[in-house]
């Protein structure tokens, strides 16, 4: 008999299986593409049973002993007060329960925080209501706003209804995807230049918040190609909803063709606004005229090897120096606000001259 019941019970799951995995898909976190989403996702469901298993524990000895120890049947409560294995149970026990649970997510933490060793750095700016993408090595910019058509959105007929129903990627959609190599750690740098918003890929186990004169950083690597979708996850304002991220997860070689159809376009859009800027001129007359000499309260550095190891630190903080409303440090006297062509010229300068 018993026998019989698994059986049928084993088959009554399978037939379910379907229906479960897609109730799973729905309602729990999005499938993992990256070793960090993989641990959230397995630290997710580890803490979810053993909560399962506490609840089952607590509410069935609750249960049983209000049946089975009812007054209505002559049982007689029992004295615990001032127990000392009782209290001495019900102490290390809930100990032992949140080292368990604290060791495999403090693991998973120190991971997430692990941006060291990167194969490429991107820097995302968060403005009121898109991104803004800098590949720092590449020495690629651009915007990626909303792709949705703004009737689509406005439409409440019942045809927009429908029509945005058919959508699958309604709000969801960019005119300019951030696109990176599979199989390569990505280093994302955060920040903003008006409000907070937050940089969140589910799929990736990646959401970071982006603070106004502040960088942070997190990272991810994909292994599958494929367009992963996020959004801005911090209420920036009327637009928040209106700010999603598009990453595309392509093939190496893939990769480098789009590298250089982006410089392409480019330098025919540096062209057309009249040539290239100036990054030489940039430093000599903004930056190292201040910090030769110390004006402004400019940390003095002397000369232009002194910029080196400044260089060696890493791009990004001299990136972000003089960029207009996004300073690494608070702005000081004398220092103009720069257009980013004349902050990435600089940069660009900088960097060939330390080689």
């Amino acid at each position: 008999m018993i026998s019989k019941w698994a059986r049928n019970l084993v088959a009554a799951a399978g037939g379910l299986a379907p229906a479960l995995v897609a109730g799973a898909d729905r309602y729990n976190l999005q499938a993992p593409q990256t070793i960090i989403a993989h641990e959230i996702y397995d630290l997710h469901t580890l803490i979810f049973l053993i909560c399962c298993v506490i609840f089952v524990i607590v509410f069935g000895a609750m249960t049983y002993s209000i049946i089975k120890h009812r007054k209505s049947v002559g049982h007689k409560a029992e004295q615990f007060h001032e127990n000392v294995k009782v209290e001495i149970a019900w102490t290390i026990i809930p100990f032992l329960i949140l080292i368990g649970m604290a060791y495999p997510a403090t693991k998973t933490i120190i991971k997430m925080k692990d941006t060291s060793n990167p194969d490429m750095t991107i820097k995302a700016t968060g403005y009121q209501w898109k991104w803004g993408y800098d590949y720092l090595q590449e020495g690629i910019s651009f915007y990626s706003t909303l792709a949705t058509p703004r009737d689509e959105i406005m439409d409440n007929t019942p045809e927009g209804h429908q029509k945005r129903d058919a959508n699958a990627n309604y709000l969801l959609e960019v005119d300019n995807p951030v696109v990176v190599p599979i199989g390569k750690k990505i280093r994302i740098i955060v920040t903003a230049a008006d409000v907070i918003h937050s940089w969140w890929v589910p799929a990736f186990g990646v959401k970071q918040d982006a603070i106004p004169g502040f960088v942070r950083d997190s990272w991810f690597k994909v292994d599958t190609p494929g367009i992963y979708r996020g959004q801005c996850a911090e209420l920036c304002g009327k637009e928040h909803g209106f700010m999603p991220i598009v990453v595309e997860a392509v093939e190496p070689d893939k990769y480098a063709q789009w590298v250089a159809e982006q410089k392409t376009k480019m330098a025919a859009a540096s062209a057309a606004a009249g040539g290239p800027v100036d990054g030489k001129g940039v430093f000599d007359k903004v930056c190292f005229a201040c910090h030769a000499t110390g004006a402004a309260g400019a940390p003095k550095f002397g000369d232009k090897s002194a910029w080196q190891p400044r260089i060696a630190q890493g791009m990004d903080t001299l990136y972000l120096h003089a960029l207009k409303g996004i300073r690494a440090m608070p702005p000081h006297g004398g220092a103009p606000d720069l257009a980013d062509a004349q902050v990435k010229a600089a940069v660009d300068y900088m960097t060939a001259a330390a080689k």
